[in-house]
């Protein structure tokens, strides 16, 4: 038996990262564990956005906001680099700056109406054609995805001692005990599992009947753009987003402005794609998104999505250079109602998996509610 720790989190994600710290600077002694050798899921594939604008008004919201803070305090005490760049909602047609003016009316979030030429002197990414005007943020920050994660654990490992075991799949608990595939075993008084998309090694029939979905993205990276770059530039969000997150669910108009999209482009509906562009000091963007979920997704990429998206891109930025530098997908866990999917199996176990795409906005603000209800 090796030794015994107060609390020992299954996955090395954006998730088991949070838990870590929020157990760890409550003062318990935590292990970590990551069945792969560095964390390379959901994680390191996405936009590296910290987006509360996505979240609805009320207490997820502000949950959003208490995430931030924790991102700009990792960067005060300097684990990793976080830029405070905001973000900007882009309007080129009349219904999407309809649901933007609806939505700042509603004064549930902390964001603005800009003119067209604001728009295009924040940021030099947008395509001025056919522009409305658009909705500003600036509670959005970006970090690199790439290596949030790393940075974060060595952090944990310096500040609190976090124990860090990578390559260590854990496949069985029996009451307080971890055991590995391997046969190591290790004791701990509180085991939370943040498996990320995996919902079939541990406590599967638990999570068969959580109503959790896989859901699918393919994204890309572009090559860097020659122009020299300001720092913090937003990100970009086109009109598309307003069909994705709750938090314009309560504006009157995006039925309208869904209906036209399903009417002109069925296709976009089909593939859940709405485009959103994320610059970084490189000058490389990161672009995307899609989503695919349950039994539609394929270990295949699909050249059309990657198209689609880009063809939609087009419309509402400009790059000097498209030349698209990288392509992937990631895949994680979706609850069609809950912000995370949260269980206690037993006394000593608890399942805390499903933040559906939000992992990088949502994972400290929610850690920390958990844990501050312990």
């Amino acid at each position: 038996m090796k030794t015994e720790f107060d609390v020992a989190i299954i996955g090395g994600g954006i998730v088991g990262l949070a838990h870590a710290w929020q157990a760890a600077r409550r003062g318990h002694k935590v292990v970590v564990f990551e069945k792969t050798s560095v964390a390379e899921g959901a994680t390191v594939r996405n936009f590296g956005m910290i987006w509360p604008i996505g979240q609805p008004a009320g207490e997820l919201y502000q949950v959003a906001k208490k995430s931030r803070a924790f991102w700009l305090e990792l960067a005060e005490a300097g684990a990793l680099n976080v830029e405070a760049c905001g973000s900007i909602h882009l309007a080129h047609n009349d219904d999407e700056m309809n649901v933007l003016q609806e939505f700042v009316d509603q004064q549930t979030h902390e964001a603005e109406i800009i003119s067209p030429s604001d728009v295009c002197q924040r940021s030099a990414l947008v395509n001025p054609d056919g522009l409305l005007g658009g909705m500003y943020s600036d509670t959005e920050l970006r970090v690199d995805p790439r290596t949030a994660a790393a940075g974060i654990r060595y952090w944990l490992e310096q500040e609190f001692n976090v124990q860090f075991h990578f390559e260590t799949l854990i496949s069985a608990i029996e009451n307080n005990e971890l055991i590995s595939s391997e046969g190591q075993k290790w004791k701990a008084d509180k085991i939370i599992i943040c498996s990320g998309s995996d919902l079939l090694t541990l406590y599967p029939e638990h999570f068969a009947k959580s109503k959790l979905v896989l859901c699918k993205l393919q994204m890309l990276r572009s090559i860097a753009q020659s122009e020299p770059l300001p720092e913090n530039i937003p990100h970009l969000a086109s009109g598309l987003t307003l069909r994705h997150y709750t938090s314009f669910k309560t504006c009157p108009s995006l039925e309208r402005l869904k209906s036209r999209i399903t009417m002109e482009a069925p296709e976009l509906d089909k593939y859940g794609i709405h485009v959103m562009a994320s610059q970084f000091q490189s000058g490389e963007i990161i672009l995307g998104d899609s989503h695919e979920y349950g039994d539609d997704i394929s270990p295949f990429d699909k050249l059309e999505i990657d198209e689609l998206m880009i063809r939609e891109l087009k419309k509402v930025v400009r790059l000097s250079d498209w030349t698209i530098k990288e392509k992937w997908h990631g895949i994680y866990a979706k609850h069609p109602d809950l912000p995370v999917y949260e269980e206690d199996v037993n006394e000593a176990v608890s399942l805390f998996v499903g933040t559906g795409g939000a992992g990088m906005t949502m994972s400290f603000g929610l850690a920390d509610r958990f844990w501050s209800n312990r």
